[in-house]
């Protein structure tokens, strides 16, 4: 059987979920290690740059698909 390929609406959001759950894993580590749990720094320090790089990226698409959205609209019929 042949793969469907994905729609835009579907790859968007697998993408937000895994952006937030980037930033879950991120909040997580950051929780448990200013409890004094046995966590590495620099794990922690990594999952918050990822869960910043990822939050970054969705912004520049949702910029790039709201700057396309007008220059759609303003189009004339």
């Amino acid at each position: 059987a042949e793969a469907k390929p994905a729609s835009f609406a579907s790859t968007m959001e697998d993408a937000l979920k895994s952006v937030n759950q980037s930033q879950q894993n991120a909040s997580e580590l950051s929780a448990a290690y200013e409890r004094g749990e046995t966590v590495d720094i620099a794990k922690v320090m990594l999952a918050r740059q990822q869960a910043s790089v990822g939050f970054e990226a969705t912004l520049q698409v949702r910029n790039k698909l709201l700057s396309a959205y007008k220059d759609i609209m303003s189009m004339p019929v």
